[in-house]
């Protein structure tokens, strides 16, 4: 090989290859740890049940899930048989509305649809059971707090320990409501068939035609 003037001090100033790579290494490791590092932190300093943790959705489920989750209020007004008032501010409003999740009794209020069968039978069963009494509030994990008008969805605690949305199911006075995925809802699925299938409350007479429309389909 021909000899190269100087080509001895080029070779000794010039780093090796495999230490450059392995400083590019040692940076990019500790990139990865530092990156690892933060979202552990966020995910711990967020709420576990939000799903989209920087929207305003999420937010506002924070704060539901601090005001409500296990807490008793008083039901200071029956809205229909899926739907109370209780005795909480909420936002603008003197009371807190919620709907009951994972269900639907016939309407009273839809000016769309009228009053249909069974509907006022199912917002005096509400009544009887929950009206000027102290209910505990229960979110559902995973989900959005509220639905798209707002209100609050929630399974309630009666003050014997039963479930307002599961008494409105097996005596008859609710649907199942399967449009919207919620922890209970294979637990509602079966209560529903049991009382259809002893024929309670609505179950005894209701057609087809009378039933909401999303049933129907």
């Amino acid at each position: 090989m021909p000899w190269c003037p100087g080509g001895e001090n080029k070779l000794k100033n010039k780093k090796p290859k495999y230490a450059q790579s392995r400083l590019q290494r040692n940076v990019l490791l500790l990139s990865a740890f530092l990156l690892f590092t933060a979202v552990v932190w966020f995910d711990r300093t967020f709420h576990p049940y939000c799903k989209n943790r920087f929207s305003p959705q999420t937010i506002q489920d924070v704060n539901d899930w601090n005001k409500y989750q296990g807490k008793t209020f008083t039901v200071i007004k029956v809205v229909d048989g899926d739907t109370i008032d209780i005795s909480i501010p909420d936002g603008k409003y003197n009371q807190t509305r919620i709907r009951l999740w994972g269900i639907d009794t016939p309407e009273t209020k839809d000016t769309k649809t009228g009053i249909m069968y069974f509907g006022p039978e199912a917002t005096e069963f509400t009544k009887n059971l929950c009206f000027e009494k102290q209910v505990t509030v229960y979110l559902d994990e995973g989900n959005n707090t509220r639905c798209k008008y707002g209100r609050l969805l929630a399974y309630v605690k009666l003050p014997d320990d039963r479930f307002l949305n599961e008494e409105l199911l097996s005596e008859g006075f609710a649907y199942a409501d399967t449009r919207f995925e919620h922890s209970r809802m294979e637990k509602y699925i079966q209560l529903e068939k049991e009382a259809k299938e002893q024929k309670k409350g609505l179950w005894k007479e209701v057609t087809p035609d009378q039933m909401p429309k999303w049933k129907r389909r």
